[in-house]
């Protein structure tokens, strides 16, 4: 499989991801449909992001991905958070809306 199509799929996967957050965080009441997509995006998520590792070699390149993964068990977590209110909604995802804009530039960068 090309990198450009794994790629495109991690980045299709983390759409998804946000998605999901959107719907459960401004919903009064999510459905069952947005949680399953969020599920399902996050595992997706950190298959993709796990063979990019693997078939770029990048495993012994730093502790950057590290911190992306402690930031995708954030956002895995994230619903929990959403349903105990918290914080409010929308504050709630700036938060994670900056989070993944972290992890993006985490994965472009590769800055330690």
């Amino acid at each position: 499989m090309s990198l450009f199509l794994i790629q495109a799929l991690h980045v299709a996967a983390a759409l998804g991801v946000f998605t999901a957050l959107g719907a459960i965080c401004l919903a009064d009441k999510p459905g069952k449909g947005a949680t399953i997509l969020h599920g399902i995006s996050l595992v997706l998520l950190l298959l993709v992001g796990l063979h990019l590792l693997v078939s770029q070699e990048l495993l012994k390149s730093g502790g950057w991905w590290h911190v992306k993964i402690l930031l995708w068990l954030v956002l895995g977590a994230a619903p929990a958070l959403a349903r105990r209110k918290l914080l409010p909604p929308a504050a709630l995802l700036g938060i994670l809306l900056a989070l993944g804009a972290l992890s993006a530039f985490l994965g472009l960068a590769k800055p330690f």
